[in-house]
């Protein structure tokens, strides 16, 4: 069994040194795409790690926006082109971090293997309902000239709500930019949204796409029937901000017991402790 851990990172080197020790085994290989804006000279040290690659080909990316999700589809495409049997591909960013050792996450996916791991809200929920909007309406949130958003704002009073490709149904969720899934998952993923003119046009004007649009095309697929509703992240929405809260060492005992396999968001500038727990769980 081998495993692709694709890393998305933009900052704090020593952060990510970090979090590869931590995920050194003989079935990992890690991918690290780092965001254009960094400047890449910080993280040189790395080059020469062992199962260590970095993405040649590096997105600008814009929080929210379709960048991210195309920088994401960028990693998924290199990984696929060096032509290695992985039965997963695992998507983390530079602040996640496994909460067992390297051993048990590999012998976890060890009895998984054909599955994938997406979170996957139910139409019920706040998420939702609210996430509609993101596809209906035009964004233009990758877009660098002045007055965009309210070119926006004109564009969404006249045209009509848009509808997903294909008829897709819509799925996603607020943990949902970060799964495991498998090889021929990914593959399919690429060859939807990047060698797919039409699907790529339309997932470009949306916001916030990182968090529905690989769970929407893997789910409308036959790769739906091999998938659990569970990322199998601990992430800590409950500061109802528009990002997850930053985990300390007070959150310990939640992380270990959630009887989850990786854990967000850390920043070893506001606690370093709390990995030092984890590091010894």
């Amino acid at each position: 069994m081998r495993v692709a851990h694709i890393i998305m990172v933009h900052k704090n080197p020593t952060q990510l040194q970090r979090l590869i020790n931590r995920l050194k085994h003989p079935g990992f290989d890690i991918y690290i795409h780092l965001d254009k804006k960094v400047d890449a000279s910080e993280f040189n040290f790395l080059e020469d790690l062992p199962q260590i690659y970095f993405i040649k080909k590096r997105i600008n990316c814009t929080w929210a926006g379709w960048s991210f999700t195309r920088a994401i589809i960028q990693s998924l495409k290199e990984v696929i082109a060096a032509h290695k049997h992985y039965d997963f591909i695992n998507l983390i960013s530079g602040q996640d971090y496994p909460i067992h050792c390297a051993e048990k996450t590999y012998n976890y996916f060890t009895d998984k293997i054909g599955q994938n791991f997406l979170h996957l809200e139910k139409k019920e929920s706040v998420w939702y309902k609210d996430a509609l909007n993101r596809f209906e309406k035009f964004h233009f949130t990758d877009s660098g000239f002045k007055g965009k958003y309210l070119l926006q704002t004109v564009v969404n009073s006249i045209v009509q709500k848009r509808k997903l490709p294909d008829d897709m149904q819509f799925y996603g969720g607020s943990k949902s930019s970060w799964w495991t899934i498998t090889y021929d998952a990914a593959a399919y993923v690429v060859s939807k949204l990047h060698r797919n003119s039409k699907f790529h046009n339309f997932f470009k004007y949306t916001w916030g796409s990182d968090e529905f649009v690989i769970a929407t095309v893997i789910m409308n697929s036959d790769h739906s029937k091999h998938t659990n509703p569970d990322n199998l992240r601990y992430i800590d929405w409950s500061e109802g901000k528009a990002n997850p809260k930053f985990l300390d060492v007070k959150d310990i005992s939640k992380i270990v017991s959630s009887k989850m396999m990786f854990a967000r968001k850390f920043d070893i500038d506001l606690d370093s402790a709390v990995l030092d727990e984890l590091d010894k769980h």
